[in-house]
């Protein structure tokens, strides 16, 4: 398990933007990006993952990125936005056309696009999630779960994982665990509880020989014991898997963790912010591990990848909070962004993508643990759906963090055009678009394989 802790650069949740491979690869950019780079940073307030940016970008399309100077990346990474690819027609022509005809309405006012798309999501979501409130972004959808369900159980405490990530904004960080967005911040909200995460790979409370079959899912126990001890817990909330480390909870994990919120009168939120839209093979990713929470959080591919958008989905009798301003925010209903959605999602259905990226997964995931017999700097091989992770580690029986490796890597891809996330620090994480092709697949994990095999890696 990685602990918060204040030196949190080797355990970030993405890879670092001020470190030596950075800077070589800056300098080898063309005049005009480094320009207008610079521009950036002078103008910008500098945050760790971002500013000073990596490159600059004329256009996006598809699968792929092309940066001022005519480079194409295969975008592996796509801040998860780009379920449908970059710039998908139908989805430009829904905003285009929902811009000609009504581009804004005030909250106090509905409109023909959200409530479409509010009837749609309800009936591709299983019972009994059936009410929703749309956000522009999924932080502030987690916080209005955690609104919800401090009214519906009278309780105010949460409890979440180590590692975990729900959002950059205060109240998120605060029910995450990432190091690098909680460290030296002061004061977080109260009554934000942690348990270690459900990782079988990095496992701290069972990690003698004999694997999960072995523990009884001590992983799950713990939190059963959380829930025992802190007897005012209004809600669990957790991503179905970590997905930048696709970490994979065993097998009946989350039902026994179902089980003991419906005990103690606990809610369970689940946060796929990043899942929707088909990643793990199904519309929701928590129907793949056989349980329906009581509250799902939907944000970033769900805007098609142009507009900003995110919703709770939650039970319908937990429609209890009328008294109360849950969002309120000023986009809530924004026609535009819900046209955008209704498209990408009449994508996903119409193309398969969900069942697409169960197959093209287990085809990657396949090539990957061929690529790990013959590479032993990769500890293991992580996959469900097109969401996919690969650990590298100095020692596999140590599993010591490749840290610096994974750095390598990642420039040596780029410098083949492939662009992908290092989170952790040592975990490669591969999110194509679900509508990747078969062809772009193969050059992507083609780079990755060379670069894995070049001297210094």
């Amino acid at each position: 398990m990685h602990s918060p802790k204040d030196a949190a650069a080797d355990l970030t949740e993405g890879d670092v933007n001020l470190s030596p491979n950075r800077r070589l690869w800056t300098a080898r950019l063309g005049e005009r990006t480094r320009s207008l780079l610079a521009r950036d940073a002078a103008v910008f307030l500098h945050q760790s993952l971002s500013t000073p940016c990596l490159d600059a970008l004329a256009a996006c399309r598809d699968s792929r990125l092309t940066d001022l100077d005519g480079r194409d990346f295969l975008d592996f990474h796509g801040n998860s936005v780009h379920q449908v690819g970059f710039s998908r027609p139908e989805v430009i022509q829904a905003v285009a056309d929902q811009m000609r005809a009504l581009s804004f309405s005030p909250r106090r006012f509905t409109n023909e696009p959200a409530v479409q798309l509010a009837e749609r999501i309800v009936k591709l979501s299983p019972e009994p999630l059936g009410k929703i409130l749309f956000a522009p972004g999924g932080a502030l959808a987690v916080g209005m779960a955690m609104k919800i369900a401090r009214v519906a159980t009278g309780r105010f405490k949460t409890v979440s994982m180590w590692d975990s990530f729900h959002g950059a904004s205060l109240d998120a960080v605060s029910v995450g665990g990432e190091a690098l967005f909680r460290a030296g911040i002061g004061p977080l909200l109260p009554g934000t509880e942690h348990v270690p995460p459900a990782d079988p790979y990095r496992c701290v409370l069972a990690p003698a020989a004999g694997g999960c079959d072995a523990c009884g899912l001590r992983c799950a126990a713990y939190l059963e014991y959380v829930l025992d001890q802190e007897k005012d817990v209004a809600a669990v909330i957790a991503e179905p898997f970590r997905c930048t480390t696709v970490n994979l909870p065993p097998k009946g994990y989350w039902q026994r963790v179902r089980q003991a919120c419906d005990r103690r009168g606990t809610l369970l939120v689940m946060d796929e912010t990043a899942l929707c839209l088909g990643r793990a093979g199904s519309f929701h990713a928590f129907e793949r591990f056989g349980i329906v929470p009581d509250m799902v959080v939907m944000g970033k591919g769900l805007g098609g990848g142009i507009m900003p958008l995110a919703c709770v989905v939650a039970r319908r009798d937990l429609d209890v909070a009328g008294h109360l301003a849950l969002g309120h925010y000023t986009h809530e209903k924004n026609p535009v962004a819900c046209a955008a959605a209704l498209a990408a999602i009449d994508v996903v259905l119409d193309e398969g993508l969900p069942e697409r990226a169960m197959k093209l997964g287990a085809y990657a995931v396949a090539r990957l643990q061929d690529m790990a017999l013959r590479t032993p700097l990769m500890g293991e091989v992580r996959g469900l759906g097109l969401s996919m992770a690969v650990e590298l580690v100095t020692d596999r029986e140590a599993k010591t963090p490749a840290v610096a490796e994974a750095e390598a890597v990642l420039y040596r891809c780029l410098e083949r055009g492939l662009s992908f996330k290092v989170s952790h620090g040592n975990c490669l994480t591969l999110t194509p678009p679900l509508t990747i092709s078969r062809e772009d697949l193969d050059t992507a994990l083609c780079i990755l394989d060379e670069a894995l095999a070049s001297p210094g890696a």
